[in-house]
């Protein structure tokens, strides 16, 4: 790769520019966190409240790496829940989701961090929400007992 050297008045009129990025540079980040407690009892797809996001790509080709740090909680023995990423209000990830988190004798409280890496192909506005679901178990799912903060954060990669 070839070094480029910018001038402070490049950096005063602008900044670095897209042409001048390389092949995955972080264009932008976005960030949204919330302790608001999503509570489920659907074998279906929920999405989980306020942990939605939303990227303008600056080019078709970028890439969007998709980060989750979320908590979910359950109570009751064999339980399990598993959790994934919506774009535009479709599954992008898999049918049955990025993380799984189970229980065997025990109530669930655990992590289910997800790390995705989509390809949008659009200029436009995109929105990324998580959903979770719970899979066994007879009790409700949780996603934020006691306050507990649950990130999504989106980060636009030069592609």
């Amino acid at each position: 790769m070839a070094i480029s050297t910018i001038s402070s008045a490049g950096l005063a009129t602008g900044g670095i520019g897209r042409s001048n990025m390389y092949t995955g540079a972080v264009l932008q980040v976005v960030s949204v966190s919330s302790t608001t407690n999503t509570s489920t009892t659907s074998s279906s797809f929920v999405a989980v409240t306020n942990l939605t996001a939303s990227i303008t790509p600056s080019s078709a080709t970028s890439k969007i790496l998709v980060q989750v740090n979320m908590n979910i909680f359950g109570q009751s023995v064999n339980s399990e829940a598993v959790a994934t990423v919506y774009r535009a209000g479709v599954n992008v990830t898999a049918p049955e989701g990025l993380a799984d988190v189970y229980a065997g004798s025990t109530d669930i409280i655990q992590q289910a961090p997800m790390l995705y890496l989509d390809s949008p192909a659009t200029t436009s506005s995109t929105t990324y929400a998580v959903y979770f679901k719970r899979t066994q178990g007879s009790s409700s799912i949780q996603s934020s007992l006691r306050g507990t903060t649950n990130t999504i954060t989106l980060m636009e990669i030069a592609a």
